[in-house]
């Protein structure tokens, strides 16, 4: 814990060395003096074993309806990639995204494009669907993954060499119904769904096995697909009649705003909870954000938090990109970061094969002293099986922000 500490001040420290850079400030000032003291500490540190240019792959949704996502893990990675690179040390990433449009089939084409490239290990893909199909290449190539947002827990199942950022749809749906039980949100639950999507469904098995559990009264269950999620009347409908005082949406952004603008269009005014896919309806285009006023959500995220590394994170992104990151941005960088902590301690080098890194990443990850903290969590550990170990956050929308739940 005490080196993962130090090794994330050193790359605060360099990330404001290469803010003043980038502002056309001194190059030659105190702060560049201490950085360079503290990267030479890190590498004494670390024995100065691992080394070299490695090369990163990103795969997601650049374009199209999802784009939203893939555009934030690309981003949040890209700043990682270059607070890195700014500390001069002997790790350094180059970092190339390819664009799935949410597609199985052109993710893994992105994905075999990376491989030509050279890629030795992979940021990705950002959702899950194309996760399922490249984390199969993956594992058979011995390539090491990592998704800052794919939580199925079939992107996982089988695959030593598959890791997750994000909480699984398991940990979703379960923590979900938890946090509603506990600050007694709703008396009369009624769940959403997307039936053909993994992420989905998946959630909401959990969840309602937990809220079975716990004693939760839920009152209407319905479902969708994604050629039929444009017009939401019925399902909202039934959960109005049935006296829902809170609808759990399991789902995306997407079809959650249409849900909003059709109950609010009824005059149906339920408590709305959701989960970290509806995370980025506040920046869709053309949506009326007063329709999410009130939306809650769990996240391990939130970027009007006060920790320095989430201001420093968010003051970055917001001046890079005009906008505020969302949960996949944050997730993504701490990709990066996990993965130069790993090559850090695992000692792996540039010039090692692709499956060579694999094989000592793996180990790495899996070991019990092993822990980063990251933006999305302190002392994240990752199991056997690929999951993270990290603890949720209630997050609610007020006036057009995300602001802390608890």
């Amino acid at each position: 814990m005490k080196k993962m500490k130090k090794m994330m001040a050193l790359a605060m420290a360099g990330c404001m060395a290469f803010a003043l850079a980038a502002c056309g400030g001194s190059s030659s000032g105190g702060s560049d003096k201490q950085t360079e003291k503290a990267t030479e500490a890190a590498a004494a540190e670390e024995g100065g074993a691992a080394g070299g240019t490695f090369k990163i792959g990103h795969i997601g949704p650049l374009t199209g309806a999802a784009s939203l996502y893939g555009l934030a893990t690309d981003h949040g990675a890209a700043i990682a990639v270059e607070e890195i690179n700014a500390l001069g040390g002997d790790i350094q990433f180059e970092l190339n995204s390819q664009d799935d449009v949410h597609d199985a089939e052109t993710s893994v084409n992105a994905y075999n494009n990376l491989k030509d490239w050279g890629m030795q290990m992979l940021v990705g893909t950002t959702t899950t669907t194309p996760c399922i199909a490249v984390a199969a290449e993956t594992n058979g190539d011995r390539m090491f993954e990592i998704t800052p947002s794919a939580s199925s827990p079939t992107v996982t199942e089988g695959k030593d060499n598959v890791f997750q950022m994000c909480f699984t749809d398991p940990n979703q749906g379960t923590a979900s119904a938890k946090y509603i039980y506990e600050q007694k949100l709703g008396e009369k639950i009624a769940v959403i769904y997307n039936v053909a999507d993994a992420y989905s469904t998946g959630i909401y098995q959990k969840f309602m096995t937990e809220a079975e559990t716990l004693g939760l009264n839920v009152v209407s269950e319905s479902s969708f697909t994604d050629d039929n999620a444009t017009d939401f009347s019925t399902q909202v409908n039934e959960a109005k009649n049935a006296g829902a005082d809170l609808i759990f949406l399991p789902m995306y952004y997407q079809p959650a705003s249409l849900i909003l603008d059709q109950a609010n269009k009824m005059g149906y005014t339920p408590k709305f909870f959701g989960v970290d896919g509806m995370d980025g309806i506040l920046d869709m285009e053309g949506f009326n954000k007063e329709l999410a006023e009130g939306v809650m959500l769990l996240t391990p995220f939130v970027a009007t938090a006060e920790d320095d590394l989430t201001k420093n994170f968010v003051t970055k992104y917001e001046e890079k990109y005009g906008e505020t990151p969302i949960q996949f941005a944050a997730d993504a960088y701490d990709c990066v970061y996990a993965l130069y902590a790993a090559i850090q301690k695992s000692g792996v080098t540039a010039d090692m094969s692709s499956d060579e890194i694999c094989e000592k990443l793996i180990a790495t990850f899996t070991a019990g002293d092993f822990t980063v903290d990251g933006l999305t969590g302190t002392g994240m550990t990752w199991a056997a099986n690929g999951e993270v170990a990290k603890d949720p956050k209630g997050m609610v929308i007020e006036n057009g922000v995300y602001q802390p739940l608890d």
